[in-house]
Formats: structure tokens, sequence, C-alpha cells
């Protein structure tokens, strides 16, 4: 592939990309794909009537990895993809998404991008999502995923789900059903600044005995920025849910918590916790006496806590 400097640029910071590709792999720039690779048990199809893809992983495939990164350069670009991921019984594989936006313009620049997985029989599958914002541009970067999960018994999914910076809206959708001893792990983190706003919202059904969901978020907000995160789980089976929203607020930033545990059955076990708080002064002066400014103490701190 022949990239420029910006492409480059986004593509490593979503997908840690930085150069050539192994596996399969579509990348998409532009509306555009600038990329594309099928392996033997992985196949990337173009849909037809809309925009996107149907990824198809072969039963028993082991150690493989799908790359499918999403990158936008162009001021006032906006676009709806749908990709579905067919994740064979016995597969174990890693999928590696995410979307940068370089917005340069004075227009919005937008990207929806909603992504279904269909997981087997005791598949194991590890999604990575990265959404970047970067550009002077008086346009907004805009993005908002849509992610849905529909689990076979046994399997596993774990998903990261990670908002760097520079993302001024999103809004975030996730939907899990789980049948038996099917397990979700996610592990989300959200970083707003300026003027931002992000809204994320779990609904996450354990259908079947057995079933297992630990989601945990944590966010930082900034400035003038807002976060607001909706978490529910549904136990409608003997079945175990844990949620958990841990967030530091700092200068004027404003976050929202709304947990929801719902039990449709005797033997679901529901749990769910929150911590909404600034960071703690003898962090930052323990920091402080090892050489640090009150800044770079701040900038420490936060880090440790979105890794």
């Amino acid at each position: 592939m022949d990239l420029n400097k910006i492409q480059k640029y986004l593509l490593k910071e979503i997908a840690d990309i930085d150069g050539s590709v192994s596996g399969a792999y579509n990348i998409r720039s532009d509306s555009m794909s600038i990329g594309r690779q099928s392996t033997e048990n992985v196949e990337i199809v173009s849909k037809t009537g809309v925009s996107g893809m149907d990824i198809f992983i072969k039963p028993d495939t082991k150690g493989e990895s799908v790359h499918i990164p999403v990158i936008i350069s162009q001021s006032g670009l906006k676009e709806e993809v749908y990709n579905d991921f067919y994740i064979g019984d016995n597969a174990d594989i890693e999928i590696v998404a995410g979307c940068g936006i370089d917005n340069c313009g004075n227009h919005d620049s937008q990207h929806d991008g909603i992504h279904r997985f269909y997981v087997g029989k005791n598949a194991r599958v590890k999604y990575v999502e990265k959404h970047f914002g970067s550009g002077e541009g008086a346009g907004k970067r805009i993005l908002n995923p849509v992610t849905e999960v529909y689990m076979e018994e046994g399997g596993v999914c774990e998903m990261e789900m990670v908002q760097i910076k520079g993302v001024d809206d999103t809004r975030r959708t996730t939907v899990a059903e789980l049948k038996a001893n099917a397990k979700l792990i996610v592990r989300e983190r959200l970083m707003t600044h300026g003027i931002q706003e992000a809204y994320s919202v779990y609904t996450v059904k354990l259908n079947g005995d057995g079933a297992n969901a630990d989601v945990v978020s944590r966010g930082v907000a900034r400035d003038d920025s807002y976060q607001k995160l909706d978490l529910k789980i549904v136990g409608n089976a003997a079945c175990k849910g844990h949620t958990e929203c841990d967030s530091i607020i700092m200068d004027n930033g404003k976050i929202l918590a709304v947990p929801a545990l719902e039990a449709n059955d005797v033997d679901a076990s529901l749990v769910h916790e929150a911590a909404i708080g600034k960071i703690a002064g003898e962090q930052i002066i323990k920091l402080m006496t090892l050489g640090l400014t009150e800044a770079e103490a701040e900038e420490q701190i936060i880090n440790g806590f979105l890794r």
C-alpha cells in the first residue's frame, strides 16, 4: 500500500500498524478500501446494497488476526458502514478495528460503524477498537460505533474499547446476548477534553445458565467535557453479571453514571460498582516530590488510570 503521511499517522494510532500488515486485513480510507487480504481461514467479502464487509472465520481457526481500521482525512465526509463477523465453532481469533479522523477543515467529519459479531460454540474472540481524532480544523470529528455481540454456548468475547483523544462527539452503543456458559469481558476507556461529549450505552442479556458478563468502564472528563454512561445487565437465567464505572473528574467536567440491573431469574447474581471523584491531592504531592511538576504528575496518574 502507498500511504501518505496522515494515513500512516492515523493507522499507527488506532491499530499499531507501522508498515506492512500480516494476516487478513481491510484498510478503509475516505470511504474506499485501499488494501485487502484474505487468508486460508479468514475470508473478507464486500457487502452488496450497503457499505461494509462480511468476515468469515472458519471453525477451529487458531492464532490468526484480522485488521479492519478506518481512517478519514477528508473534511465533511460522513459515512455509515456495516461489518458482520461470523466466527466459527472453536475458533480463537483477534480482531483489531478502530477509526481515526484527521479534520483540518471547517465541516464535520463522521463515521458510524455498525459491527455485529456472531460467535460460535466454544469460540474465543479478542476485539480491540480504538478511536482517535486530530487536525486543527473547526469541523468536528464524530464517531458513533454500534457493537452487537451474539454468543453461542461456551463462547468467550473480550473487548477493549478505547477513545484515546480528539473525538468531539461520540455515541457508543453496545448490545450483547449470551447463551449458556458464554462469557463477555469489556474494558472501556474514555478521555474527553474541551467541550467534547461522550455517551456510552451497554445492554447485556444473560440468557443461558452459566452466562457471565464483566463490564468495566473508566473515564476521565477534563475541561468542560461531558460523559454519560448507561450500563444495564439483564439476568434471564442462573448467571453472573458485574458492571463497574470508575471515573476521574477534572476542571469543569461532568460525568453521569446510570447503572441498571434486571434480574428475571432467582439464581441471577448481578452486581454494580460506581465511583466518580477528583485526583487525590496526596497522589500529586507524592509524584512532585520525585521531581515532577503538578501538570506532569496529573498526566502520570491519568495515564496509569486509563492503562
